[in-house]
């Protein structure tokens, strides 16, 4: 079981709270053995919001698998109101030290900046507090404009509703690009918002339709884009023609065919898989090409 652990401080907006913990607890229900819990220096912590909410006290303990988020809070100019504590600065270090993933949200950032975890790394926060983010932590590079990053097990993203960008893009690399569609698909939140940012993925960037003769099909190629896929047996899924599939695709995700979709997800896949160190013909084989020629090719292409 991953626990995923939210680290609250008094003011804490509910959305950059709600928003990942409702991702998580989706795909919980979808069969990931998640477990969610909320520490805070007092048990009870009142919201942004007005609502107040409970917390335990005590952190349980973590591993490389567990991932530890910081959500924002209101924090106005000279933003000097409640912080993140010493104790859960210093477990936030421990628990990347450890191996595993921090995640702030919002003015989180400003947390695991405190933290010591974004000098060299790329970060960024709401756009109100990216100048504050910057000059506290020079040695860090804050992206200006863009939902989330991800450095090095280090994911900060622009706050509010962003976190959930922030939390499907780490369901993505975790469970594979089918799991975090399903968790989309639950939440409803196929308009999805990605910038110019990688990370967004193939699969968030062409969810943005209502068509649900499509999604269907790509929820079957996010699920087996590594297996040979025909038209005719998409069409077939479908309850539709080929012809009229390849036109409602075509037309729900901007141009791409079901097998230029497939392959873009392959693609991308490769390109995690190479970026972690595994060889081209290595990363061939688990996406589902014959050989590494037709990855060499799409990716010269892509570039």
């Amino acid at each position: 079981m991953s626990r995923v652990v939210f680290v609250l401080v008094p003011g804490v907006h509910l959305l950059d709270l709600s928003g990942p913990a409702q991702v998580f607890d989706t795909a919980r229900d979808l069969g990931q053995p998640y477990e969610l819990t909320y520490v805070a220096e007092r048990e009870l912590v009142p919201s942004a919001q007005g609502l107040t909410l409970n917390a335990r006290t005590r952190w349980p303990a973590t591993g490389p698998d567990d991932l530890v988020v910081v959500p924002g809070w209101r924090s106005s100019p000279p933003h000097d109101g409640p912080e993140p504590g010493p104790h859960a600065l210093e477990r936030l270090c421990a628990h990347h030290a450890a191996g595993g993933t921090v995640a702030g949200v919002c003015a989180g950032a400003l947390a695991l900046g405190r933290a010591g975890l974004l000098d060299g790394r790329r970060c960024t926060t709401h756009h109100e507090l990216q100048d504050e983010l910057a000059a506290r932590h020079p040695r860090a590079t804050v992206v200006r404009d863009v939902l989330f990053t991800a450095d090095e097990r280090v994911v900060t993203s622009a706050g509010i509703a962003s976190g959930i960008d922030l939390a499907l893009h780490l369901l993505a690399v975790r469970h594979g690009p089918a799991l975090a569609a399903r968790v989309a698909r639950n939440m409803v939140v196929f308009a999805r918002r990605n910038g110019h940012e990688p990370q967004a993925g193939v699969m968030l960037r062409h969810r943005s339709h209502p068509d649900d003769v499509v999604h269907r099909v790509q929820d079957l190629i996010d699920a087996r884009f590594a297996e040979p896929l025909s038209l005719t047996y998409l069409a077939l899924t479908a309850q539709v023609s080929e012809r009229t599939l390849t036109r409602l695709f075509t037309r729900a995700t901007g141009g791409l065919t079901p097998l230029r979709y497939q392959q873009a997800l392959r693609l991308e896949r490769a390109e995690h898989l190479i970026g972690q160190g595994s060889t081209v013909e290595a990363a061939a084989r688990e996406v589902g090409f014959d050989d590494a020629r037709m990855l060499r090719r799409l990716r010269a292409r892509a570039l």
